[in-house]
């Protein structure tokens, strides 16, 4: 990062930017890490709890951490069962792979779903289970018709895969974040549930999408068999994800979990961390919202980009750069030297993602660095010169 002296922003502006903050302060002591949501350093209250944990051996089913964290977790989702996993990548193949016991299975899942494009394959490569894709909408949803349409007909198994799930994401990573209601949940429910098949949904952000909709967790996932729950993103806590369902579902879940090498020990340190976030962060969601929103707004005024503010719901701004003189991957590497960390979409956009530990003056901040590192790239300056477009790294995986 650039010393005071090598900052192109100057402290009248920056204080005009946030409210009267000192900018050599800020560069010197502030990272503003809009990168991913996974990047939340856990809080104090977090690292206490773990600190403090009560544990036992949890592949031996005596961890008492481990229980009440998933016993709440149940609670919430309003199932009869959850089990903690190390990551949500896991926990969605687990998920798949305890409603598709059957190589050459088959799940119906939208084109741009987290499963099908960020996690390496893994229902095909160690579960031997199908992926049919069928277009995600804008907003996140796939339209019902097309669900029904790809449901494969018995009398079709001697040449076809056996449909046997439909995945669903909410809140929706690739769509901008965007948030399942509860009713359309329900409709593509009603359809598994017709046609003698499981509904899985990929419940990364599931609280993101519950504070954004005012609707409780349990009612967004009423017509779900399992959902996932990441609480390592927006929620803050160090690692670790939830599957929840019911207690047969799980059983089959744990043995599952032991099988892919996510059998962990004394793992209440863990949920320890899991649970206080839980509690704390959930009401913090709100404001990472509000955040984004007015991050949103302030990118829709500069000139170099375009960004539907309307279609920003939850924690997540996708913005497009208009004029081709500016790399998504310069655009990171300039706003890197100034403290604000950030990741290309594609080659021609980008995703910012808030979270609890980004305040009201970094998205100012934010917003200032990102105006003046685009004009920076189009003036040429030579400070600049050694840098180069790079390859797009993506960042949707997160």
């Amino acid at each position: 990062m650039l010393n005071c002296s090598e900052i192109w922003v100057t402290s009248s502006d920056y204080c005009s930017a946030v409210g009267g903050l000192e900018l050599s302060k800020m560069v010197a002591n502030k990272v503003v890490d809009l990168r991913s949501d996974t990047v939340t350093k856990p809080s104090e209250s977090m690292r206490a709890a773990m600190a403090a944990a009560e544990v036992d051996d949890d592949v031996l089913g005596a961890d008492p951490t481990a229980h009440r964290f998933e016993e709440e977790m149940a609670r919430i989702t309003g199932k009869e069962a959850a089990l903690f996993v190390p990551s949500g990548t896991m926990a969605n193949l687990i998920s798949v792979l305890v409603h598709c016991d059957t190589r050459g299975s088959e799940v119906i899942l939208g084109d741009k779903s987290h499963i099908h494009v960020y996690e390496n394959g893994g229902i095909s490569t160690i579960g031997g289970v199908h992926p049919k894709t069928v277009k995600n909408n804008p907003d996140g949803t796939i339209d019902i018709d097309k669900i029904v349409a790809a449901i494969r007909h018995p009398d079709g198994a001697l040449y076809y895969p056996t449909t046997r799930l439909i995945c669903l994401e909410n809140t929706h990573a690739n769509c901008g974040g965007k948030c399942l209601s509860a009713e359309y949940t329900d409709k593509v429910g009603e359809v598994a549930k017709s046609h003698g098949l499981k509904l899985h949904i990929d419940g990364a952000r599931i609280f993101n999408a519950s504070v954004a909709l005012g609707v409780p967790v349990h009612q967004l996932v009423k017509a779900a068999d399992s959902v996932s729950v990441c609480i390592s993103k927006g929620l803050g806590a160090p690692v670790g994800s939830v599957i929840v369902g019911s207690n047969a579902f799980v059983e089959k879940a744990k043995i599952l979990r032991k099988t892919l090498g996510g059998g962990m020990r004394q793992v209440g340190i863990l949920c320890a961390a899991a649970h206080v976030a839980v509690r704390e962060t959930v009401s913090k969601l709100a404001d990472d919202h509000r955040r984004a929103k007015v991050l949103a707004d302030g990118l829709k005024k500069i000139k170099h980009f375009t960004v539907d503010s309307t279609s920003v719901e939850t924690n997540m701004v996708f913005f497009d750069i208009v004029d081709s003189r500016i790399s998504p991957d310069k655009l990171c590497q300039v706003l890197e030297q100034r403290g604000v960390l950030a990741m290309p979409a594609s080659s021609k956009s980008m995703r910012l993602v808030l979270h609890y530990q980004i305040s009201d003056s970094d998205v100012q901040y934010a917003l200032a660095c990102i105006e003046k590192a685009a004009e920076e790239i189009l003036t040429g300056s030579k400070k600049f010169e050694h840098l180069t477009n790079g390859t797009t790294r993506n960042s949707y995986g997160h």
